[in-house]
């Protein structure tokens, strides 16, 4: 086991003076920091739990996290994950700070997050504009550490992202969707926001691997900003408006608004829908035969993985080995929800 006495030994200085360079405690000369930080490096050292938890403890490190949430059943795994590592870590001294927000607004997560300036970490859900990723960049620029989860700014200076491909999830709905119709649909897609990188970035993959399939179309598009109300009246005005329609692509959200439309028609005039997540609501659905498919996006690793990291960086000082964290899709059917 390296120990901070072999560090110094090493060095040619006092163990004090290691143990102030390697938990920020007190000036050191920079280059006799530099080097203590260097060997420390090379033979692998890792302070003991117990130290770590003081230091961080003294610090009281807080993770803020802000996400469009309200209203979507998906963020409420995504929530269990992150309080599940915020509560491990709680012997760390770090705490979570969770702001949410519902729907696409930019001036409201603006708002929010002038709110969490103090914080040392944060981790968010980002809508796609200019004065967000002005406002992330920002974060970074004053030393914070930022995490984008769920959602990307890929454009932005965040350190890392935690979530799932959306373009690879909007391929495997087409070929899913392809499967179930054996090649013959009339699509109408249901939009979350065009604000959002990654719901644009699912359609755009469905749209790529529609190309494969000579019979399938895209009808009607609508956004439904993810709130279940919007979706239900949306949908039943898409569906009422292109009644050639004979599937839906449920992108994200609003999956049980869109789905109370649908069992409004007749059951010989159902459309065949693919969705996003085994949520109880859309594994009532999928019960009901009225969601044939679900693609699963693993929403409390997300969470978990996310908070993760920040205590890595914050705690452990340690930054992110890759700059995106991808979980891969589960596709579940009613046989295995």
């Amino acid at each position: 086991m390296v120990t901070m006495k072999k560090i110094a030994e090493l060095c040619h200085v006092s163990r004090g003076t290691v143990d102030r360079v390697l938990h920020g405690r007190g000036r050191v000369n920079a280059d006799t920091a530099a080097n203590i930080r260097r060997v420390a490096k090379e033979l692998g050292y890792e302070p003991n739990p117990a130290a770590k938890a003081l230091a961080a403890r003294k610090k009281q490190p807080t993770v803020a996290v802000i996400l469009p949430s309200e209203g979507n059943a998906f963020f409420d795994e995504v929530i269990r994950g992150l309080q599940a590592a915020a509560d491990e870590y709680k012997i760390y001294g770090l705490t979570m700070q969770l702001l949410t927000m519902k729907g696409y607004d930019p001036g409201t997560m603006l708002e929010l997050l002038d709110a969490v300036e103090d914080a040392d970490a944060i981790l968010i859900a980002p809508i796609d504009d200019d004065d967000i990723r002005r406002a992330i960049d920002h974060f970074v620029d004053m030393g914070k550490f930022v995490v984008t989860v769920n959602g990307d700014l890929p454009s932005s200076k965040r350190h890392a992202y935690v979530g799932s491909d959306y373009e690879n999830g909007g391929v495997t709905a087409c070929a899913l969707l392809e499967a179930f119709t054996h090649g013959q649909a009339r699509v109408g897609v249901v939009l979350g926001s065009q604000r959002i990188s990654g719901h644009r970035a699912r359609l755009a993959g469905f749209e790529q691997r529609m190309k494969r399939a000579q019979g399938l179309t895209i009808e009607a598009i609508i956004e439904n900003d993810d709130d279940e109300f919007t979706s239900f009246e949306r949908t039943k005005a898409m569906l009422r408006t292109h009644p050639q329609i004979t599937a839906l692509f449920l992108v994200a959200g609003g999956v049980y608004g869109a789905c109370r439309a649908v069992k409004e028609l007749a059951p010989e005039h159902r459309p065949t829908v693919i969705a996003f997540d085994s949520v109880p609501s859309t594994v009532e659905m999928m019960k009901e035969g009225i969601i044939k498919a679900v693609l699963y996006q693993h929403p409390y690793r997300q969470g978990h993985r996310a908070m993760e990291l920040a205590f890595d960086k914050l705690v452990n000082g340690r930054a992110p080995y890759k700059e995106m964290y991808i979980l891969n899709h589960e596709i579940r059917l009613l046989e295995n929800v």
